[in-house]
């Protein structure tokens, strides 16, 4: 038998060090392939390849993008690569059991976290709803959660209102759509888009603040008769990915005093420039 048949599938997937590089850039957020590529330093095809490969093995998905019909982002599942590393550690040792570390409290301050999407109505207060949640349940009180839109829509979305009610048990009926212009002049540590567009229509940010893009999406683009079922299709994507940013935040440089004193003169604030498309 050779010897390759006994190495586990993610070891051979995750071995090749573009294939590598790509896994931890998508552990961040979604890209499309040029981005991809610029960032691996390597040509497009090739990078298309190594992406090919990724998917083929279920690390991988792509959707189209729903600003520009000719791009697609490539996103990373966390929970396959999360089954598949306990795999591999069973493998390894049965003494390798995964285990799971509470993220640290972070006494120098909270993190600050923004979502934006276009309409502010449906999936970025989803995912402010859901990392709140998320928080509360593990304790990580270290954490500010807003979000806003680049044209807020003038009422939440029902079906929103309606998939974190009873999905979730939280009620988000007394909340109305915000502007990015309502939280101008706070600091953000992470910006996380949840749609193409908003990408597009983001305010810049300097190289102090994390973005981060979803690529999710409009539940609301649906038709009436198959809405709710993808609202909720939508709410569990976002639940799963608010739940892998959690501990990523915890990573992050606290904006409290004492971060505040060492960063003096650097300005994360939500800017009034529009964000070049790309």
């Amino acid at each position: 038998m050779a010897a390759s048949a006994s190495v586990p599938s993610f070891v051979q997937l995750a071995a090749h060090p573009v294939r590598w590089q790509l896994l931890t850039t998508l552990s961040g957020g979604d890209h499309r392939v040029r981005e991809l590529a610029t960032l691996a330093g390597e040509p497009q095809n090739l990078v298309s390849y190594h992406l090919r490969v990724l998917r083929d093995g279920g690390l991988v998905t792509t959707t189209r993008s729903s600003f520009d019909g000719r791009d697609s982002y490539y996103h990373l599942d966390l929970d396959r690569c999360g089954r598949m590393l306990a795999d591999v550690g069973a493998v390894l040792h049965p003494a390798l059991a995964p285990t799971r570390k509470q993220p640290p409290s972070g006494a120098a301050g909270p993190v600050a976290v923004l979502f934006v999407c276009t309409g502010n109505s449906s999936r970025s207060p989803i995912a402010e709803a859901l990392l709140r949640r998320h928080s509360d349940l593990t304790c990580s009180r270290g954490v500010e959660i807003f979000s806003g839109g680049t044209d807020p829509k003038p009422e939440m979305h029902p079906l929103a209102v309606r998939v974190l009610r009873e999905d979730f048990g939280i009620d988000i009926s007394g909340r109305a759509p915000r502007h990015l212009a309502a939280v101008t002049g706070r600091r953000f540590d992470a910006v996380v888009t949840l749609c193409d567009k908003a990408r597009e229509n983001c305010p810049e940010f300097d190289g102090d603040t994390r973005c981060i893009h979803w690529s999710i999406p409009d539940p609301a683009a649906t038709a009436d008769s198959d809405a709710y079922p993808t609202f909720r299709a939508v709410a569990a994507d976002i639940d799963n990915r608010v739940r892998h940013l959690l501990p990523a935040l915890a990573r992050i440089p606290r904006s409290g005093p004492s971060a505040a004193r060492a960063s003096e003169g650097r300005n994360r604030s939500v800017p009034t420039e529009k964000r070049s498309v790309r």
